[in-house]
């Protein structure tokens, strides 16, 4: 006589298939990623100048972050630049930076207050050191700066740190050969086109959007400083992170440059401190390297940031969190 199988009612139909979706709940929970947490709070960020790489890099990486780990709110700081920025991290009025390599150097090498507490989280981009000058200026190289009036930036900036080092390698007194000018690539162009500076120095991403906008309505010209690199490597040791580099003619396609361009980059540098929590530093780190691409489409030197050079944050040892999350991709 065949075997009929016993009916089974609705309701316990439904019971089982209770136990049997909190059978799975529980396991999903032990199966989860350990020492992921969900992390919540809120972090500072200082960026740069409203109008430099540095903050729309800063603006776009906090829309990512705010889908990544929506429980922490990003608050974004401006300001003058490298130095500020690392001034803000070392004083705990910042978690998170950018500054370029020699900025850290030497505030390391100075011994600024907390220097030995910053931490590297990765290698980003380089910045470009770039000179602009109105196209019919008659200087061809930083020695033609001599009795000009000049943007340095920022007394808070790397562009500060750098503008001297050029001027010095180009036998110029910066307080005294030139007439300097402390402002920041927000006020630099517009004083530009006004003639109220003969130049400026400016050192960021290819290409930054203010010099990209100013050539497309004043007519500009890209000053080579590559004449200056050998002198200005052999100065000190935060100057051995300056790399002779080429500016493509297309940087900045309306700019009055018939090829390309000779000049220094720097690298910048994601900076927290080694108090910053591992968890939140983990994930910041994973989002600075995911976001890359999405990032790139309008902050264009962020195509250049690279998993297999990240891990290189000299003169900064890496905090713990960045490299957690280095060991967890690594191939």
């Amino acid at each position: 006589m065949p075997l009929v199988p016993p009916r089974i009612s609705r309701r316990h139909a439904l019971r089982a298939l209770v136990a049997v979706l909190a059978v799975l709940g529980v396991l999903l929970w032990w199966l989860r990623p350990f020492g992921q947490p969900q992390l919540t709070g809120e972090l500072t960020f200082s960026t740069g100048v409203r109008t430099g790489v540095y903050h729309r890099y800063g603006q776009l990486l906090e829309q990512q972050l705010r889908r990544d780990v929506p429980g922490v709110k990003v608050r974004l700081e401006p300001s003058e630049g490298s130095q500020q920025n690392l001034q803000r991290v070392a004083a705990g009025e910042a978690d998170f930076t950018v500054a370029t390599a020699d900025a850290v150097a030497k505030y390391r090498q100075d011994g600024k207050p907390g220097a030995t507490f910053l931490r590297g989280c990765a290698r980003l981009y380089d910045d470009y050191v770039q000179l602009v000058v109105p196209a019919g200026s008659p200087v061809q190289s930083a020695r033609d700066l001599r009795g000009k009036r000049v943007a340095v930036g920022q007394a808070g900036s790397g562009v500060r740190l750098i503008s001297e080092r050029l001027l010095t390698a180009a036998k110029l007194d910066p307080a005294h050969d030139i007439t300097p000018v402390s402002i920041g690539i927000d006020t630099m162009p517009a004083e530009l086109e006004a003639g109220r500076i003969d130049a400026f120095f400016w050192s960021g991403g290819l290409p930054t959007s203010a010099v990209r906008e100013l050539s497309e309505r004043f007519e500009i010209r890209l000053v080579q400083l590559g004449d200056l690199v050998e002198s200005l490597q052999g100065s000190g040791s935060p100057a051995r992170y300056y790399r002779a580099a080429v500016m493509p003619q297309d940087a900045y396609a309306r700019a009055r440059n018939t090829t390309s361009v000779a000049t220094l980059a720097v690298p910048n540098l994601l900076v927290t401190t080694e108090g910053t929590d591992p968890g939140l530093t983990e994930q910041f780190t994973r989002t600075v390297i995911l976001s890359r691409d999405r990032i790139g489409h309008e902050v264009h030197a962020a195509q250049l940031v690279d998993l297999r050079t990240a891990i290189y944050t000299d003169p900064l040892d890496l905090h713990e969190g960045a490299r957690r999350y280095y060991r967890s991709v690594k191939p």
